[in-house]
């Protein structure tokens, strides 16, 4: 992970049917550079786990709400202490209607705006301030927009960014004072940037211009192997283009998220969010890319009959290009050569691919860089390989 001259901490307030998106963004990111985080949950202890829900919109005028998998805490909510930490994080979701009306919830947040502590929220969440009086004196503040009369009933002023036709174009958040409010999954990438330099967090860059970073995907590839990498970059300033070879520029790949339930050997797989497609196959070059990502799920068995992708993934090696991949999105390395004689980190499920391909597998929990290739085993390594990757594109993050 990132080492940091001065230690940060932020406390995540969790609960049943949180946004998954909204949860394990900002999380992964902020371990990745070396901020403590505690994820707590109320009446609930350390090792205990919250269900996670995932939204968006399956044709229908309002999202949908679908169950993805479980965040597992990380200490006890009665042994919280405001004045440890240097932010609090509060995820969208119908959880905070819960907390909105638990007092010790509320009196936790009213003390992060009475020490004027860093307060991030998403989509829903807002309702938290509006329950601890955190937004009266006209605090600015922005939400998903069925919360604009209860920001205004509260005391705020409502703020969304303009020359917005619907949701999917806005990339902006609003801070005011301590308090960072984003709509939701769509502004993460915009506002995790925003929490990092609030919480002192310089982005520095050994390139002089913008790192370039194209994902190769398809549907059914891994929720949060996509999300968060993809949000990640772009909270590091690095410009980041999304491709399938069978889809044009603004469809929708469908994602998929995998839980390991109870007396299963291998985990579930369920729907996850859906993922816009950036850029036009036709129209992307490699040469114009610092870093091609193949995230892991089933997309990347799609990527690896196509030969058009197989031949940019050659070229990507020909080039010298830093080249990675998490999970099963190693089939598309494996297919271009690219694996020969390297160290990669696997799984149990990918060790016989990379075996055969010439690949050394290190099963790692972590990131494994062996020269440009950066691989990861499996989502879960997402703090390490979002700082594997960031150290091979020259992008950093001190306090």
């Amino acid at each position: 992970m990132g080492s940091s001259s001065v230690q940060k901490s932020a406390l995540l307030l969790c609960g049943d049917y949180m946004e998954a998106y909204e949860t394990l963004v900002p999380l992964y990111i902020l371990q990745s550079f070396g901020v403590s985080v505690h994820c707590v949950s109320p009446n609930r202890n350390s090792g205990d786990r919250c269900v996670m829900a995932a939204h968006d919109f399956t044709g229908l005028e309002l999202y949908t709400e679908l169950v993805v998998d479980q965040l597992t805490l990380t200490a006890s909510f009665d042994d919280v202490t405001p004045d440890n930490y240097d932010a609090i994080i509060i995820p969208g979701g119908r959880f905070t209607e819960i907390l909105s009306a638990d007092e010790r919830c509320v009196d936790l947040v009213a003390r992060f705006a009475e020490l004027k502590k860093l307060i991030f929220t998403s989509c829903h969440s807002q309702v938290m301030l509006m329950a601890a009086g955190a937004l009266a004196g006209g605090v600015k503040c922005t939400a998903f927009e069925s919360m604009k009369p209860l920001i205004e009933f509260s005391g705020g002023e409502w703020w969304q960014q303009p020359g917005i036709q619907s949701m999917f174009e806005i990339t902006d958040c609003v801070k005011d004072g301590n308090v960072v409010s984003t709509v939701g999954w769509p502004t993460l990438g915009h506002g995790v940037r925003v929490l990092l330099e609030s919480l002192g967090g310089q982005v520095s860059s050994l390139k002089e211009n913008q790192a370039s970073v194209l994902f190769l995907i398809g549907d059914y590839v891994e929720d949060y192997g996509i999300n968060v990498p993809f949000r990640a970059l772009q909270a590091l300033g690095c410009k980041v283009d999304a491709v399938t070879p069978n889809k044009k520029k603004g469809e929708m790949c469908a994602t998929l998220v995998y839980d390991l339930e109870e007396a299963r050997q291998l985990p579930a797989e369920k729907r996850g969010h859906n993922f816009l497609v950036t850029a036009c196959w036709d129209d992307v070059c490699v040469d114009d890319y610092d870093c091609v990502v193949v995230p892991g799920g089933r997309s990347p068995e799609l990527v690896v009959m196509n030969p058009k992708a197989v031949a940019l993934g050659k070229k990507v090696d020909e080039k010298d290009k830093v080249f990675a991949a998490i999970g099963q999105g190693k089939l598309l390395l494996a297919a271009t050569g690219v694996l020969k004689g390297k160290r990669c980190a696997s799984g149990k499920g990918m060790k016989v691919m990379v075996k055969v391909a010439g690949g050394e597998a290190v099963v790692s929990k972590g990131c494994v860089t062996d020269g440009k290739l950066v691989t990861a085993a499996s989502a879960s390594d997402l703090p390490a390989f979002l700082f594997g990757l960031s150290t091979a594109l020259g992008v950093s993050v001190m306090f």
